[in-house]
């Protein structure tokens, strides 16, 4: 463990590592629960917090504590024969808990996630039932039928924020399951990826002509550094114009380009946002530098931090995990919260 090696001279920061291995055999599920259950013990006992992944014989975990702490958990870990193949990512010492709520939480893609059932979770929206189908016409390109299927959806009174947040977002998750079980190919799901950004504006475009513009805050909407996929960054232009914001939008690359933009330009709000249609919990670590970036760009005015993706709207991370203001369970709605909070943030001054 190398972590003391990192000099700094506050007493309030913590050692943050990350390492990935491989399983010697493949853990059941209550193989799973028991590594899980005797971890969290033990990393209660000395401070530690952090995230497990699971996924297909490999694991990938971040642990956060303070550096003796995190040296008798990494010791532990090194000696475990149950994986092997281990390598160190990240080794860094950080002022603040990206998992302070959970002594270890616990992700696995062969199982079923552990999570408390929502309402949601039991009564599926009405609109759900049009997912299956609809995924398999955006990977197939079949734009035409995809516009016929939602002009369809739309004249049995459904509003454009519904076929958003209950269908086209719901699909862009699917794809992004098909992939990762390898039932398409990358080039597929970009071309429906493409489909869905396009359909979704046909919908807020023809749905919402008549709405009423009446503000006139000012917004960045950004992927996150580095993020290919875009489908809630154009979904979310579309119901920021309608509601009469001025927007703008930005594909960095780097954490620095976002901050840079959004120091030249002082909007009132940045929304950042990672996949709607993959999960991906080695990106939470950077879009929190992301955040953090953005506030340091913007110290000199007030700024409201949006972000989302398909890891907020599963409920896997929340604002709070990445240091937002605000984190989007779906496009839906968006413009009015980033609007309420911009005016109580001005009040308070």
């Amino acid at each position: 463990m190398h972590t003391g090696s990192v000099s700094t001279n506050s007493a309030s920061w913590i050692g943050c590592l990350t390492y990935q291995s491989r399983a010697v055999l493949r853990p059941s599920e209550s193989e799973l629960e028991q590594l899980v259950a005797h971890a969290r013990q033990r990393n209660r006992s000395l401070g530690v917090t952090g995230m497990l992944l699971y996924e297909n014989g490999r694991f990938l975990q971040t642990l956060e504590g303070p550096p003796d702490g995190l040296a008798t958990v990494w010791s532990s870990i090194q000696c475990d024969k149950r994986h092997r193949d281990i390598e160190i990512l990240t080794e860094h010492m950080v002022s603040g808990r990206l998992f302070s709520d959970w002594d270890l939480l616990l992700y696995s893609r062969e199982d079923n996630p552990r999570r408390t059932t929502r309402a949601s979770d039991l009564a599926p929206h009405a609109l759900a039932h049009y997912v299956p189908g609809l995924a398999q016409l955006a990977l197939a390109g079949d734009d035409a039928r995809i516009n016929a299927q939602l002009a369809s959806i739309a004249e049995q009174g459904w509003s454009a924020d519904d076929i958003l947040s209950h269908l086209i977002e719901p699909v862009a998750r699917a794809m992004g399951d098909a992939w990762l079980a390898d039932q398409c190919c990358e080039f597929d799901l970009t071309i429906g990826i493409s489909m869905l950004q396009l359909a979704g504006h046909a919908v807020r475009t023809h749905a919402c002509t008549g709405t009423l513009r009446r503000s006139r805050y000012s917004i960045l909407l950004a992927t996150a550094p580095g993020e290919s996929h875009m489908l809630s960054t154009a979904m979310l232009a579309d119901q920021f114009t309608d509601a009469g914001w001025q927007v703008e939008m930005a594909f960095p690359e780097t954490k620095e380009a976002l901050a840079n933009q959004i120091a030249a330009q002082g909007h009132d709000a940045v929304d950042i946002a990672l996949s709607d249609a993959l999960t991906r919990q080695r990106a939470l670590v950077k879009l929190r530098e992301a955040v953090e970036a953005s506030r340091k760009a913007s110290s000199g005015h007030l700024v409201v931090v949006s972000v989302g993706g398909r890891l907020f709207a599963e409920a896997t991370a929340s604002a709070a995990t990445v240091g937002a203001d605000h984190a989007r369970r779906n496009v839906g709605g968006t413009s009015v919260r980033l609007a309420q909070l911009i005016r109580q943030g001005r009040t308070l001054q």
